[in-house]
């Protein structure tokens, strides 16, 4: 009994952590895509592209992000503000956001 717990467990939590390396792939993406912006101009058109493609709707999905126009204009929104993600994520950002609100 215990065995078929813990091969649940393990498996679940194996599927957690593809979650969350998915999601990387996703900031890692909108990292890129604030680069072009800042160097070429065009980090939202390369971002909703991506999102749009086969290949990003199913990093998207795998990430645990309905991959709908919705999401494609949030992450568009993203780049526009130019902060990259490490910082948005950043404990201090949020707090300078708390106290500017």
């Amino acid at each position: 009994m215990f065995d078929q717990i813990d091969q649940w467990a393990f498996t679940h939590d194996q599927g957690a952590r593809a979650q969350k390396l998915f999601a990387a792939v996703v900031l890692a993406a909108l990292d890129d895509a604030i680069a072009d912006d800042k160097k070429y101009g065009n980090g939202e058109e390369a971002i909703a592209r991506w999102a749009r493609s086969r290949d990003g709707r199913e990093v998207l999905m795998c990430a645990g992000i309905d991959p709908n126009e919705r999401v494609v204009e949030g992450m568009k929104a993203f780049v526009r503000k130019g902060i990259r993600t490490s910082v948005a994520l950043s404990r201090e950002e949020q707090e300078r956001r708390a106290e500017a609100a």
